[in-house]
């Protein structure tokens, strides 16, 4: 897969931790610290956390502010541009848990211990080796337009995994570490719709489990810029390259800040 950041020798890890939480970053220093701060040291200790901030090359004060709050930085020395699959590969390589979260650092959780009990709990099952949830905007920043498109998305998920597809978005997805190991992790040739692909390979080996009670939010920013039609066909030219070619159309996804 092209894949040179993650393979399947981290089983040698020392896992000390049950769940790493595994946040992709570049210029992330306006939104960051929101989700690093919702994983205070009481919610670490009982849930055996450790947070693990992967930066892509940041010029602004983003690794400065991760640094106060995560448990592991890793910053990107080579200089080289890296795409959200290298970033999250380069975090899980350095993870110690058995349970990996993947979360966007715009990402936010709401009832966040409610929500990891309910991921412990799941995962007790070892035939579920994945784990995902629905997405929506910020509150805050919710239109009735951001209602109903991502309602309709989440209801296109859900079913997909419900029929056994295997579907999620990269602003959450929960996997079991020996599962992520045994399919090499995300594919580094995919800069875009790398998460939909690698719970396609996930669900191979097991069930995907979509969390309908809980949710994630995340910031409007890209559908703000471009709008949903222009992102909707974005995705679906980039899904569709992914499905026939093993690779996304574009080669960089383009941060907005």
């Amino acid at each position: 897969m092209g894949n040179n950041h993650f393979t399947k020798d981290q089983n040698n890890l020392n896992i000390n931790k049950k769940i790493s939480v595994i946040i992709p970053a570049y210029q992330e220093e306006k939104l960051i610290i929101n989700i690093l701060k919702q994983f205070d040291d009481n919610l670490k200790a009982k849930f055996l956390i450790e947070l693990i901030v992967s930066d892509g090359g940041s010029t602004d004060e983003t690794v400065q502010i991760a640094k106060k709050y995560a448990d592991t930085v890793i910053e990107n020395s080579s200089k080289l541009k890296q795409n959200i699959s290298i970033g999250r590969n380069i975090g899980a390589a350095n993870a110690k848990g058995d349970i990996l979260i993947f979360l966007n650092a715009d990402t936010m959780v709401p009832n966040i211990e409610n929500f990891l009990s309910e991921i412990s709990r799941e995962m007790i099952n070892k035939e579920i080796v994945g784990i995902t949830c629905p997405v929506y905007v910020y509150p805050h920043e919710e239109t009735i337009k951001d209602k109903i498109f991502h309602f309709i998305l989440n209801i296109y998920f859900y079913t997909l995994n419900l029929v056994g597809l295997g579907m999620g978005r990269g602003e959450c997805q929960v996997v079991r570490r020996e599962s992520f190991i045994k399919i090499g992790g995300y594919n580094e040739n995919i800069a875009a719709g790398e998460d939909f692909e690698m719970f396609k390979r996930l669900r191979r080996l097991g069930k995907i489990k979509f969390l309908w009670k809980h949710r994630v939010y995340e910031s409007p920013r890209r559908y703000r810029k471009y709008g949903y039609i222009r992102v909707i066909i974005t995705w679906l030219l980039n899904a569709i390259s992914v499905l026939i070619f093993k690779k996304s159309l574009q080669n960089e996804w383009k941060p907005i800040r």
